[in-house]
């Protein structure tokens, strides 16, 4: 910019050679070069102090015209518009005091008007694309911001998801552990057999346990390497064999199964009746350790499926078999309130009763 200054100005003392104020022409020359270097990072003091030494010669016109376009790509209209108001009233007495050879003043003043709203129109057009522009980069910014917390806010909810997963899992698990431990713990009278039975019992539900804990611990890690596939989620079909592990432990259990059609039923609603069953299974062994369990499923496309589980009260002087932590009927609820079900439970004629009710689209 330097470069091409010095050349319009050298330019318009070429044409003012031997005139009586060339030492005029050349000291505004050279202030005028600094006044056009003052103007990168003052943009609108570096053009007033170029557009006052314009009066004085058009040597400094080349200065104070880049100054009307720098103070219009940075400061607003208004500013813009009085530096360049400025400009042509310093054009003005450089006009009537040092007339422009071979053009009248008239049409000297309408170009130099002509020429200073090119630059403000220029610089403002300047200015304004600057300003788009920044604005896009940092709407860009924001969207990325926000797509990043969307993706953060995805991660959580699966990894609550997988939090209610795991407790339904283990507490299951580690209720059947439970109840075999106790009954070496309180009938040590037993046979061979059946203490190595049970032992055998404790140890396949510890190996379990600790199974599913690892796959559901490998699917919360940060980093998926895409070693390790998560285990198929159990469904209804798989309900037969809870009902028999259940059993295997001293729980009695009767199922009654009155779905239509079992494979009709979508997948998702398919695992939840599987865990609602679980839990109900897991809180009677929990609270009413030995006591008969009755399980209804009841239902088919196009209606509602219905989950009943009911066990009788325990003695009030029996002790639970297993501690709970009271959470996971709250996170049963959640679980069929997500899948367009309900759930409620309540104690009615010495029993207590789960019952649930999922969506079953024809």
């Amino acid at each position: 910019m330097i470069l091409g200054m010095g050349a319009l100005t050298a330019t318009s003392l070429w044409g003012q050679a031997g005139g009586s104020l060339l030492g005029l022409d050349v000291a505004v020359a050279a202030v005028s070069l600094l006044a056009a270097l003052a103007q990168l990072w003052w943009p609108v003091s570096g053009a007033l102090a170029a557009t006052l030494l314009a009066a004085a010669s058009p040597a400094a016109s080349p200065a104070a015209t880049l100054g009307a376009l720098q103070a219009a790509q940075h400061r607003r209209l208004p500013v813009a518009a009085a530096v360049a108001a400025a400009g042509i009233a310093a054009h003005l007495v450089q006009g009537l005091w040092r007339p422009p050879p071979g053009i009248s003043l008239g049409w000297w003043l309408l170009l130099i008007c002509a020429a200073y709203g090119a630059l403000l129109g220029w610089g403002a057009l300047a200015r304004s694309r600057r300003a788009l522009l920044i604005s896009l980069r940092e709407r860009a910014h924001r969207a990325e911001a926000e797509q990043g917390r969307r993706i953060a806010e995805a991660r959580m909810a699966e990894r609550r998801r997988l939090a209610r997963e795991m407790h339904d899992v283990l507490a299951h698990r580690l209720t059947l552990v439970a109840t075999h431990a106790g009954a070496l713990e309180y009938r040590p009278d037993s046979s061979p057999e059946q203490l190595a039975r049970a032992a055998g019992v404790v140890r396949t539900g510890v190996h379990q346990a600790l199974e599913e804990l690892r796959q559901v611990i490998g699917l919360l890690r940060e980093e998926d390497d895409g070693h390790d596939e998560p285990a198929p989620q159990p469904t209804l079909a798989d309900l037969p064999r809870l009902v028999t592990e259940a059993r295997q432990a001293g729980q009695p259990v009767r199922l009654r199964d009155e779905v239509a059609d079992p494979a009709a039923l979508p997948a998702g609603a398919a695992r939840t009746v599987y865990r609602v069953a679980q839990e109900g299974l897991t809180n009677a062994r929990k609270h009413a350790p030995n006591q008969p369990v009755q399980v209804l499923l009841r239902g088919g496309p196009g209606t509602r499926l219905l989950i009943d589980i009911r066990n009788p009260l325990p003695a009030a002087e029996q002790a639970p078999a297993a501690p709970g932590g009271g959470l996971g009927l709250v996170g049963l609820t959640e679980r069929v309130r997500l899948a367009g079900g309900q759930l409620d439970h309540q104690i009615t004629g010495g029993q207590f009763r789960l019952r649930a009710w999922l969506p079953w689209p024809g």
